[in-house]
């Protein structure tokens, strides 16, 4: 078959990775000079989500003060983004916590063996790095996380859960003082390099005959019973008729564009039920040696990440909620400012003296995020028309199982996934 994906993320190029992978011709329709220059290019953090490190449960925004929560509330009177929070406030129960990441454990165990399947055929470098220490400020944060540890404890998760001594000696760059009261290690949890792995793809899908069009902006999608096709968007300075627009057709059509899916899929919008939350990144130089982290160190809390890559530290997290209106547009100053300081705080508290902020290059991309925390995978009610989007801020290799699921159905086959997983994550769940 001939499959077009929308998208040159990591979403789209795994997507296309396993559609030629079963066999299909595959075209990418990316909008940017090259791929990985949306989400994917801030993505950093676990390669793969764990009970902890999900943006839903017991922990997430249990305070709505950003410094206690790590994420700036501005929703002002729109009752559809704080439909949105409330729905996934919901989550902070432990016992639809613990339903809702079971639901979500077997799409985790896909995407681990469809990453550990493209690392051995090709022996991709991608900065791997193993190791994680979650730490905790209060004992009721940890209290609050008992949830999720009981979580890795019945699917079998490496862990160990660390008093603050044992904490310090696992990773020496956090400092005793002030207390905490203490974090949770897993010590085969892993972060890589998001964007990198995604232009490696890309390269081997080139050198295998993947068709790539950059530059290429898509207008709609054009859905009939027997075919599908896009049309892309003119250039400013293009006189031609819309009836003479490039269109490219086939047979089935993939859309994995990020925080766009839902304006190109459609009939979201009108519902609290996807938002495009605004996500923010620094990466810095290491400062001192001596003093930088050589496993990542999660603020389980406030969801901020602070990983190593060679000689920089990235420390990713500080969601901004808006409303629907702003939510994708740019942020004012001020709130981005605040977003950042956040994660310039996180350094200070978790690694102090590791990473050099005042030279970091700051980063902040929109990123969908579902209301139930599950990513949006699978067929539509169109037979032609599929969707890989919203695996959210944490575990970005979600999307190579997703894509999996995604290419065994664009195949007419049944993706290796249980039943109740498959409608979980399903697109016309909303």
């Amino acid at each position: 078959m001939d499959v077009i994906v929308i998208g040159g993320g990591i979403a789209g190029i795994a997507t296309a990775y396993q559609l030629h992978a079963a066999g299909h011709r595959v075209c990418v329709i990316e909008r940017h000079a090259t791929v990985a220059q949306g989400a994917t290019y801030g993505q950093g953090g676990a390669l793969l989500p764990s009970p902890l490190d999900v943006w839903f449960g017991p922990t997430f925004m249990a305070s709505s003060r950003a410094k206690q929560s790590g994420m700036v509330v501005k929703t002002g009177f729109d009752g559809a983004a704080r439909d949105f929070l409330k729905r996934l406030g919901q989550l902070r129960n432990p016992q639809a916590f613990a339903a809702q990441y079971a639901l979500l454990q077997p799409l985790v165990e896909l995407s681990r063996r469809a990453l550990a399947d493209i690392e051995a055929r090709f022996e991709l470098d991608f900065e791997q790095r193993v190791g994680m220490l979650h730490v905790f400020r209060h004992a009721r944060e940890l209290d609050d996380a008992q949830a999720a540890i009981e979580l890795l404890k019945r699917f079998g998760v490496p862990h160990r859960r660390l008093e603050p001594d044992e904490c310090v000696r696992a990773e020496p760059s956090v400092p005793d003082d002030p207390a905490f009261a203490g974090g949770v290690l897993l010590p085969d949890a892993r972060t890589a390099n998001c964007p990198l792995l995604t232009k490696q793809l890309k390269q081997l899908l080139e050198e295998a005959g993947v068709e790539f069009r950059m530059n290429c902006e898509v207008a709609s999608l054009r859905l009939e019973d027997r075919r599908a096709a896009v049309e892309l968007a003119r250039a400013k300075d293009d006189k031609t008729t819309r009836a003479d627009a490039a269109v490219v057709s086939a047979d089935a059509l993939v859309v994995a564009a990020g925080a766009d899916t839902p304006a190109l899929v459609g009939g979201y919008r009108s519902t609290p039920s996807l938002y495009p939350l605004r996500v923010h990144t620094l990466t810095a130089p290491v400062a001192y040696e001596e003093r930088a982290p050589h496993i990542t160190v999660v603020d389980s809390v406030k969801r901020i990440a602070m990983s190593r890559v060679n000689q920089r530290l990235r420390v990713g997290g500080a969601g901004i909620f808006q409303s629907f209106a702003k939510a994708d547009k740019p942020t004012d100053s001020g709130l981005a400012r605040r977003a950042f300081d956040l994660l310039g705080q996180g350094t200070h508290d978790w690694i102090p003296g590791a990473a050099r902020v005042s030279a970091a290059r700051s980063w902040d991309g929109l990123r969908l995020l579902s209301a139930d925390g599950l990513p949006v995978v699978g067929a539509t009610r169109h037979p032609r028309l599929f969707v890989n989007a919203a695996h959210g801020p944490a575990g970005w290799g979600l999307a190579c199982g997703s894509a999996k699921v995604v290419a065994d159905l664009v195949s007419g086959s049944t993706p290796d996934l249980p039943a109740e997983t498959l409608a979980a994550i399903g697109v016309e769940r909303f």
